[in-house]
C-alpha cells in the first residue's frame, strides 16, 4: 500500500496528512493530530467511543477510511468547547456528573451533540434511542440521560 497526502478539515482547521487511503480516521486523529477525545474501543464501530461528527452527523471514526473524509467537516470532542468555556453538552455532562470511568463520554457527548442539532428537545425515549449503540460499562446511564435532558434545556432543577 502506498501513502498519499489527504487534506482534512478537523475542528475548523485544515490539516494535511499523509497516510494510506484506507487508514481509519481514528488513527489519524489520535496518532497524527494528537486529538485524544475519540477513543479506540472495539475497532468495529460498535461501542461508540470513537464517535466524531462528520458534517454534523455522529460517525464511528474507527471504521471510516480517511479517503472518505476529504472535503468534509470533522469535529472531535476537542472542537466543541474549551476547559474554560465548555460546550453546553459538555457542561451538562459535568453538571450531572455523568461519568464514572469516563471511557464512553466521548461517544455519549458527540452523539448527544448530533441528536440536539436535529432534535433540540428530544423526549427521554428519543434520547435513549439515539444513545442505544453507545456502550457504558460503568452504569452511569441515569446521569447520562439527565445530562442529555439538561443540555436540551428540559431539566431545570438544581442538584442537591
Amino acid at each position: 500500500m502506498t501513502q498519499a497526502p489527504i487534506r482534512l478539515t478537523v475542528n475548523g482547521r485544515i490539516q494535511d496528512v499523509t497516510a494510506e487511503r484506507q487508514t481509519p480516521l481514528l488513527y489519524v486523529l489520535r496518532n497524527d493530530l494528537g486529538l485524544n477525545g475519540p477513543k479506540y474501543g472495539c475497532g468495529l464501530g460498535e461501542c461508540g467511543t470513537c464517535t466524531v461528527l462528520i458534517d454534523g452527523t455522529a460517525a464511528r471514526s474507527c471504521v471510516i477510511p480517511i479517503s472518505g473524509c476529504a472535503a468534509r467537516d470533522i469535529v472531535t470532542l476537542e472542537g466543541l468547547g474549551t476547559r474554560d468555556k465548555p460546550d453546553v453538552v459538555q457542561q451538562a455532562f459535568i453538571d450531572e456528573q455523568a461519568a464514572q470511568c469516563g471511557y464512553c463520554l466521548n461517544g455519549m457527548i458527540m452523539t448527544t451533540k448530533a441528536l440536539l442539532a436535529i432534535n433540540p428537545q428530544p423526549t427521554e425515549q428519543e434520547a435513549l434511542a439515539a444513545l442505544r449503540y453507545n456502550l457504558c460499562r460503568c452504569g452511569t446511564h441515569v446521569e447520562i440521560l439527565r445530562a442529555v435532558m439538561r443540555a436540551s434545556g428540559q431539566l431545570a432543577e438544581v442538584r442537591d
